[in-house]
């Protein structure tokens, strides 16, 4: 209480300009990359050490000292430690993976079983089955956007219509997968189970998901006029996918995702190791620079989380809440707030875990007051995230899809046309709001 009545002095003090860090980060980061048309020219952690330099120079009447500690626990907090900690089990687990083979095998399994007179909605399928597996829609696309174009040149289909399928489908499972980064961060920071937010997740995105894959089965996106020659699938196919398998099933069990991450790290090197793929100490590499990719994203998470914090010791979280409150009036508005405030986080960051990251506290605040589950915010921000990042063309998916099928001459914007499902999810999500938000 006496934290809360502090808080809400400063934000009579401060006001509007509680919020400067947040607004310095916006400039600081989409500006520089309009101006330079690259948005690879800031990289994120810079724009959040930029914004957190304004936090700390607000409220001259604080002690540096006190605004650091503060800074330090924010941090520091369990939620941001866990989250990290996701973080890294998932990069030993993915590197290990795809140095086993089992990413490889995965694309192979799925597109064994594809029709030709199906391709596109195949691609789709597997794309989606493959991200929802391994947790990473950029890493599923890197994987097959390569033979969607190698199909696209052997069927005489156009090439952006497959790689849109696919780009598509790595998106909807990402947003489902229980080990994707978003899932991580969207489930912490409302300190939900992961099985429940991918439940609420696929109540609204399963009939848009179901509607894309009968509209690439029409005729005019999937007319093949060649066949494939696919290579037979083997028993180590089989043995390496394995962990994907029981990561799915045993995740939506219930048991811990860091146990399921730690034994499907250790059973992929296990199998390196018999295959002779690799030896012992080979493989703690593979797990050691796994880990160490994660370290831009360990790293704005822990940034993301002191800001925050000093923001809200700064009154920004009730500034935010007060002014939303004179627009917010049921629970239906609060959901469309929580919506609005993480799309346009993301629409400015072009990246869907730092936006949920961002967003994730100020829309707890914001769920509880107007007694929105937090099953249901978490679900929210992760869905609305994926929605904005599918439909801006520099956003890491289309960029990546974009860079691996430079052979076949493909813009961002002609591989946009052909992803159907962000648009269908926009208006699942949508009617989700609109028709259940207010049911008790």
């Amino acid at each position: 209480m006496e934290q809360d009545n502090k808080e809400t002095k400063i934000y009579r003090e401060l006001g509007f300009r509680s919020l400067l860090p947040f607004i310095v980060f916006v400039i600081f980061y989409f500006g520089f990359a309009i101006a330079t048309k690259d948005f690879s020219k800031v990289p994120m952690t810079v724009a959040f050490l930029m914004s957190s330099a304004t936090a700390l120079a607000l409220n001259t009447r604080e002690k540096l000292g006190t605004k650091l500690e503060v800074f330090a626990q924010g941090m520091g907090h369990k939620d941001i430690m866990i989250m990290c900690l996701i973080f890294i089990l998932a990069g030993a687990f993915t590197a290990t993976s795809k140095a086993v083979g089992g990413i490889d095998s995965a694309v192979k399994i799925a597109c064994h079983i594809i029709p030709p007179n199906l391709t596109t909605s195949g691609l789709f399928v597997t794309s989606a089955l493959i991200s929802l597996a391994v947790g990473t829609s950029c890493g599923t696309i890197a994987a097959i956007v390569p033979i969607a174009v190698s199909l696209s040149q052997t069927l005489g289909l156009n090439p952006a219509v497959l790689i849109g399928a696919t780009v598509g489908g790595a998106m909807f499972g990402d947003n489902l997968s229980l080990i994707s980064d978003t899932t991580i961060a969207s489930t912490r920071s409302q300190n939900v189970e992961m099985k429940d937010k991918m439940i609420c997740n696929f109540k609204i995105v399963a009939i848009p998901a179901i509607l894309c894959a009968l509209i690439y089965m029409l005729p005019m996106f999937s007319n093949a006029t060649g066949t494939t020659n696919l290579e037979s699938i083997g028993l180590d196919n089989i043995i390496k996918v394995l962990p994907y398998i029981l990561l799915l099933i045993c995740g939506i069990l219930g048991i811990n995702v860091m146990f399921l991450l730690l034994a499907g790290t250790a059973f992929n090197i296990i199998t390196g190791v018999c295959y002779g793929i690799f030896d012992i100490f080979t493989g703690f590499i593979y797990i050691g620079d796994g880990t160490v990719e994660m370290a831009t994203t360990l790293i704005v998470a822990m940034l993301a989380g002191g800001l925050l914090i000093l923001v809200k010791s700064h009154g920004g979280i009730t500034y935010i809440i007060k002014e939303t409150g004179k627009r917010i009036k049921d629970k239906r508005s609060c959901e469309v707030g929580i919506c609005f405030l993480v799309g346009m986080t993301n629409l400015f960051t072009a990246n869907n875990t730092v936006a949920i990251i961002t967003s994730g506290g100020i829309a707890k605040e914001l769920s509880q007051k107007y007694d929105v589950s937090p099953q249901r915010t978490a679900s929210l921000l992760d869905i609305t995230s994926c929605c904005v990042q599918g439909v801006i063309p520099y956003g890491a998916q289309i960029l990546i899809a974009t860079s691996l099928a430079s052979s076949v001459a493909v813009s961002s914007f002609s591989i946009m046309q052909y992803m159907f499902y962000p648009i269908l999810m926009i208006f699942g999500l949508a009617i989700s709001i609109l028709f259940t938000a207010n049911k008790k």
